[in-house]
């Protein structure tokens, strides 16, 4: 049996297999998952929520922006509050308080550690205890814990309106007056705030830890790490360290030192016309571009909000653009021009790897960017009334703000851009087909390049498995298929694949050594890619489960980043296989710093976060901030704008490249993404870490520490940074509008620079 059968067998062996034990972890999270009651009672029969107000409240904090403005359970907006964690913090002290009244002992704080220590047993008893009753299907609470409740749903009411007394905490959450307008839905929504929080402290039945898995860290009420954190997070440095040494002695002993095969003299590819299909993609480029230049301004706005709360420069821009808003823009536009910049290389690659224009080609690629232009303008339109509170509960699902960071978007626009994605499948697909039939030379890295696509294409579809009243535990569940696996997982896959084709077009690999190494590198990054998509869920209303698979796995994900230097090493060796190589010198060097922030940002950075252990305490800091920006940009970004460069190079064939301007674009957005971490996200994120250990996880994410002095200083010097890399991101944007309106093509007698060909 051939290598490249032996690898495509375990391929196909390690995607069964771990598909079927994330799809059964699903069956677990579905039946474990915190229920939901009727109804909240209290002791003598008085109902203080049903079913109906908690459902109701979760789809009024959905229509406001939801994980878009603070967060539950962890996941969301940095700068308000994690409304379960401040929720839980606030109702165990008005507990505290009314219990140290009642026994006539004065304000809690004037109590001496005894008395303390007291109150807050009695208090962790009362939160702890799990009152569920599933034959009745209702929670019962004392009268000492509704009054509590009480008073913290008043505190919510006042801060979700206009009333003054809250109005300094609503500009420290950079929320705008009147959040929500309607009385009744202040109410429900205080009705799903308790909830999430009550989830976070009552214990699982028969086990002593909550249903969060003790999370949030909240000393008052008794939740700290479980031993299970621990344990999982030890066993996965463990598997990490296993995992580097195997792939070590593996690179050891299949080390080739096959020779080179003979490089062109010229350039294959200038021998290649571009079809009209591939001329096409080159809009979609300018699109890209658009959204990323539009994604930038939208960061520096939201940046904005966190020293001026409501205004920017004193004009009152919450009222027209909100906070919530403008972090779901930023966070959508970030996934929407990387996408778009893959999904124009698809199209733009499939005629030129199998050298077939199919009939109707170029219609359906505009056809395509029509449609994803409806589906930005639509979608962000939709939002727009929806936070802005102009569109009913009952329009909001389909047509306006789901909530669900990375997959806001309202259910239709979802579907939209899944028939959107079938069609990208369909024309990619046809174009490819030729280069898969009848065994030719490379066509296991082009099958492994389609079967991406299909991938890419039906993963999206993991988004539309939940409806408007699914749980939220398997809502994050599904929610993460689209975030981690569509764009983490099989865009990587396609990503490699595209770039070891691309070298094989050039002459610079061989086909069979090509094919092992792009078939060995995607069972390396699905071996932990699939199942470390459970580390996202730790904390979510998931189980032990959850915590052991995604901990072992995740950290395999780190495994194949040991090996990047000599990645990085390889491919910028080949801008110097031959002169004409200096034509992509800069999607070469665009390739190389994909490799530098896969070790920084999803690494190094992202191996601080990763462990149990580690997330308990920094799920959603800053420092899951640092690896988010440095991650999604430093590898992803960077490998999107890479591929445009390579696919400009043939649609712009003979216009000048202006290198300066290129140059200063890619050390701009290096040096900006560098400054952005170092100087404002990581050490925001230590010093909210600081806080955590020291008074909990609510103190961490409160106005009260993010209104410091030392925190706007923080903030302000997010500016270096962030001019530099707007900068970088308008050099590139000038670059490719020159190819089109200043081409300054060369004349016969102009001399090529660094012995480059003329094109024949």
């Amino acid at each position: 049996m051939s290598t490249t059968r032996k690898l495509w067998l375990g391929l196909a062996a390690l995607l069964v297999a771990s598909f079927a034990v994330l799809l059964w972890v699903g069956s677990v999270v579905h039946q474990q998952a915190p229920p939901l009651p009727a109804a909240v009672v209290t002791s003598d029969g008085q109902t203080l929520y049903t079913k109906a107000d908690m459902e109701q409240g979760r789809q009024v904090w959905q229509s406001i922006g939801g994980q878009q403005l603070g967060s539950i359970w962890g996941h969301g907006a940095l700068l308000a509050p994690d409304w379960s964690a401040d929720w839980l913090h606030r109702e165990a002290t008005a507990m505290l308080e009314l219990l140290s009244r009642d026994a006539g002992l004065g304000p809690y704080d004037s109590l001496d550690a005894p008395q303390q220590a007291a109150l807050k047993a009695r208090v962790q008893e009362e939160l702890r205890t799990n009152t569920y009753d599933a034959a009745s299907n209702t929670i019962t609470v004392s009268a000492l814990r509704a009054h509590a409740m009480e008073a913290v749903a008043a505190h919510y009411m006042s801060l979700f309106g206009n009333d003054p007394a809250t109005h300094k905490l609503r500009v420290g959450y950079a929320m705008r007056e009147n959040t929500v307008a309607e009385m009744e839905h202040r109410r429900a929504v205080t009705a799903f705030f308790w909830w999430t929080s009550w989830a976070a402290a009552t214990q699982r039945p028969n086990e002593a830890m909550s249903y969060t898995q003790n999370w949030p860290y909240e000393p008052l009420v008794g939740n700290v790490p479980t031993s299970t954190s621990f344990l999982w997070s030890v066993f996965s440095i463990l598997f990490m360290i296993f995992g580097i040494g195997l792939l070590g002695w593996h690179h050891a002993r299949q080390a080739s030192h096959e020779p080179l095969p003979p490089i062109p003299s010229r350039d294959p590819l200038t021998e290649m016309k571009a079809t009209p299909s591939m001329k096409a993609t080159g809009k979609y480029f300018w699109t890209v571009l658009a959204l990323f230049l539009a994604q930038i301004l939208l960061g520096a706005t939201t940046a904005h909000y966190q020293v001026e709360g409501q205004q920017a420069y004193g004009f009152a821009l919450a009222n027209y653009l909100p906070y919530s808003l403008t972090r779901t823009w930023h966070t959508e536009l970030a996934v929407l021009w990387i996408a778009t910049a893959w999904l124009a290389t698809g199209l733009y690659i499939a005629p030129l790897i199998s050298g077939h224009e199919p009939k109707f080609q170029r219609l359906g690629v505009n056809f395509l960017w029509v449609c994803l232009l409806l589906i930005v303008v639509g979608s962000f339109a939709g939002q727009w009334f929806a936070v802005m509170d102009k569109m009913g509960l009952q329009y909001n699902f389909w047509f306006g703000h789901q909530g669900w960071e990375y997959t806001d978007l309202g259910r239709f626009w979802q579907i939209f851009l899944f028939i959107g994605l079938m069609l990208w499948l369909f024309l990619v697909g046809r174009a490819l087909w030729p280069a898969m039939r009848g065994g030719r030379e490379g066509a296991s890295i082009v099958g492994l390049l389609f079967l991406s696509t299909v991938a890419i294409g039906l993963l999206y579809g993991a988004g539309l498995m939940w409806g408007e009243h699914t749980h939220i535990a398997m809502v994050e569940y599904w929610r993460w298929w689209v975030v981690h696996l569509w764009v983490e997982g099989f865009f990587e896959v396609f990503a490699t694949a595209v770039i070891s084709y691309l070298f094989v077009k050039l002459g610079l690999l061989r086909v069979g050594s090509a094919t092992t190494n792009v078939l060995f590198a995607t069972i390396v990054f699905m071996a932990g890619g699939v199942l470390g998509t459970l580390h996202h869920l730790y904390f979510s209303g998931t189980t032990t489960a959850v915590i052991a698979l995604g901990a072992s796995f995740s950290a395999l994900e780190v495994v194949p980043l040991a090996l990047i230097g000599l990645e990085a090493h390889d491919t910028w060796k080949k801008q110097h296989a031959a002169p004409w190589m200096a034509r992509y010198r800069w999607p070469i060097l665009f390739f190389v710093a994909v490799s530098f922030w896969n070790l920084v940002g999803a690494g190094l950075l992202g191996f601080l976060v990763n462990t149990p252990i580690a997330l308990y305490y920094m799920q959603g800091l800053n420092l899951t901030a640092s690896h988010g920006h440095t991650a999604l940009f430093g590898v992803y970004g960077m490998l999107g704008l890479g591929l445009m460069l390579f696919c400009l190079r043939g649609i712009k064939p003979q216009a000048q490249w202006r290198e300066g301007w290129l140059r200063g674009a890619f050390w701009c957005l290096n040096i900006g993404l560098s400054l952005m971490a170092a100087l404002t996200l990581l050490p925001l994120g230590i010093l909210q870490l600081k806080a955590v250990l020291e008074h909990g996880y609510w103190f961490a994410r409160s106005a009260e520490f993010m209104d410091r002095p030392l925190i706007h200083m923080l903030v302000w010097m997010r500016v270096p940074g962030d001019t530099l890399f707007a900068v970088g991101a308008l050099l590139i944007a000038v670059f490719v509008a020159a190819l089109w309106l200043w081409p300054k093509r060369r004349t016969a007698s102009a001399p090529l620079p660094q012995g480059v060909p003329e094109r024949a």
